[in-house]
């Protein structure tokens, strides 16, 4: 009797309430990401090089990858990145120098490491058909055509700096080219002196920028206050007004680019 009730005892300790909570499914909120793609892909001749510029869609704000691969397999010269601000991108790069060019089918590799990502393109290169002096006096004609509309339609360094023409820096210097200056006479002059002196230095420091980030960061922190002033050329609508406010802009950029140093070296002179 007294075994049994001993184990009558535990038996009553070990009963117990068991409560089961309920449990709920969690639904995870799932980023869409844009897709990599590669929209419009053009080869163009730009001086003593061969250039490509591509355009596509990409996630905002990750880093794009680019490179070349020449048709016997080895790596393009002119490799390169961007950091996306739009879900797009445009990059505009050498393939090769003319007098150095591989002819054949080359293939053009878009990466976004960050998503583990890429998408390919091929494009073919042929070799330059000798034409008779008739033939080659139309096709430097073409060409002058094609060079004088990609000199008006873009700015090589603000691409290249800001990485995008969709960005709003080079937006805004689009804009200021075609709404304002290149409504007035003066503006247009302007603008006609200003792409011959431009063009001849903007793609050699766009070439650079694009391949050496610490020469990027350097630009860009030198033209941003110029941007920055250029927006006082919004309000100009006549023919005065453009005059007047590019005057004050060319005053005030002298100010901080000229200006400001020179006092700065004067006052550290005067202390030593």
């Amino acid at each position: 009797m007294k075994s049994l009730l001993i184990i009558t005892i535990i038996a009553v300790a070990m009963i117990g309430t068991i409560i089961v909570d309920e449990v709920y499914a969690v639904e995870e909120n799932v980023e869409e990401v844009s897709p990599l793609t590669i929209n419009s892909l053009e080869i163009y001749e730009d001086a003593d090089y061969t250039r490509y510029r591509v355009t596509g869609d990409a996630p905002a704000s990750t880093e794009i990858t680019f490179k070349t691969t020449k048709p016997d397999g080895l790596p393009g010269n002119y490799p390169g990145t961007i950091d996306t601000s739009k879900p797009a991108y445009i990059v505009d790069n050498k393939i090769d120098p003319t007098n150095n060019l591989v002819y054949g089918l080359w293939t053009l590799e878009v990466c976004m490491p960050e998503y583990d990502v890429c998408v390919q393109e091929s494009f073919t290169i042929n070799e330059p058909v000798i034409l008779s002096d008739d033939e080659t006096t139309q096709a430097e004609e073409v060409v002058s055509n094609e060079q004088s509309t990609e000199e008006g339609g873009g700015c090589l360094i603000a691409t290249a700096t800001y990485g995008s023409e969709m960005s709003q820096q080079v937006q805004q210097l689009r804009e200021l080219r075609d709404n304002q200056l290149l409504q007035t006479e003066s503006g247009t002059a302007f603008m006609a002196m200003f792409n011959d002196i431009y063009y001849s230095f903007s793609p050699t420091i766009a070439d650079y920028e694009r391949e050496n980030p610490y020469f990027k960061k350097t630009v860009k922190i030198a033209i941003t206050p110029m941007i920055s002033s250029l927006s006082l050329m919004e309000n100009a609508e006549s023919e005065s007004e453009v005059l007047s406010f590019g005057i004050s802009v060319i005053v005030l950029n002298l100010g901080m680019y000229l200006g400001v140093p020179a006092i700065v070296i004067i006052k550290i002179r005067k202390r030593f």
